[in-house]
């Protein structure tokens, strides 16, 4: 099956666990999403089920890993594909203290044999798609020739897929908030990679919280990646499948797409998990609209407290200017 990556929602720590996508699916049943990145050790070692496990009704979805050991991030990839992911994506983007030490995610960019090796290993053990994620550069390594000997040297090991952020990031002295607003926006890098490797697939991610900002990147690259605006603004999702997608133009309100979400909830109370793992994803959604500040501080409120139950959804529901909601 040929992914459709013109719209994708990004993999984001803490943000798109199994919950959230679930969610956003309901508002995007078109984009394809990503999990949170998982360490080819929690995997190999921890309880891989709970971070493996996604509904049907995800898909596509894909997995994105974390690591640098080739032989462990092909077993992951394969555990993925197992599991019934439509990808495996590699980390090589994320700044953190934490990967830095694990000698995974962006520092990655500053050794090309190494995810190249990786690549490979990856792509020989599974048919489904290895992608990689990247920055621009990392630290004073950030020519473009430099990015270029990076593509060339992971497109030859077998990824045909990029997933760029648009900007550098910086190993020593931000935090990953600081790598995600202070290095500058480059699209004009994005843009040249795509028209320097036609053959790729390239994705830009990075800042993109408009929809004309959207039509104007997919002029120029084959898909765009919605970062932090698709959780703190989750029916901005709408608009873009609203534009891309839906053939009579219509897509779920945000009261249709809480109508849908309720079942789930009520499932997964049944399994034991807190209410407020689910309705913290779901604090944006109205956001904009008559009530939304009463609908978040309802459930910020009462979704953590004890034997929290639907009623607290159905009830922070009354806030917003809703007529006969069920």
């Amino acid at each position: 099956m040929m992914l459709d990556r013109r719209f994708s929602v990004a993999p984001m720590m803490d943000w798109t666990d199994r919950h959230d996508r679930y969610f956003l699916r309901l508002i995007a049943p078109n984009a394809l999403l990503y999990t949170e990145m998982v360490t080819t050790g929690a995997l190999i070692h921890g309880d891989y089920n709970r971070f493996l496990a996604f509904d049907s009704s995800e898909h596509p979805v894909a997995l994105q890993l974390g690591g640098s050991d080739p032989k462990a991030l092909a077993h992951c990839a394969k555990m993925g594909e197992d599991y019934g992911y439509d990808e495996i994506n590699l980390n090589v983007g994320c700044p953190s203290d934490r990967v830095k030490s694990g000698h995974f995610g962006a520092c990655l960019m500053l050794s090309p044999d190494t995810v190249a090796d990786c690549v490979a290993a990856m792509s020989a053990a599974v048919k489904i798609p290895v992608t990689v994620k990247c920055r621009i550069g990392v630290d004073e390594q950030d020519s473009y020739e430099e990015l270029t000997h990076f593509i060339q040297k992971v497109a030859a090991a077998g990824c045909q897929v990029f997933v760029i952020h648009a900007r550098k990031a910086w190993l020593n002295g931000l935090s990953p908030k600081q790598n995600r607003e202070i290095p500058p926006l480059r699209y004009d890098v994005v843009r040249q990679i795509k028209q320097d490797f036609k053959q790729l697939t390239i994705v830009v991610n990075g800042g993109i919280k408009e929809m004309d900002a959207v039509d104007e990147h997919l002029q120029f690259v084959d898909g765009v990646m919605i970062g932090r605006e698709a959780y703190t603004n989750p029916y901005f999702l709408a608009e873009i499948e609203k534009n891309y997608y839906a053939l009579d133009g219509k897509v779920r309100t945000r009261e249709a797409v809480i109508e849908a979400f309720i079942p789930y909830v009520i499932e997964q109370l049944g399994k034991k998990v807190k209410l407020s793992s689910m309705t913290r994803h779901i604090l944006g959604l109205f956001q904009g609209q008559k009530g939304a500040r009463a609908w978040r501080r309802h459930l910020s409120e009462n979704a953590h407290k004890e034997g929290a139950g639907v009623d607290v959804l159905i009830a922070a529901m009354g806030f917003l200017a809703i007529k006969d909601f069920a």
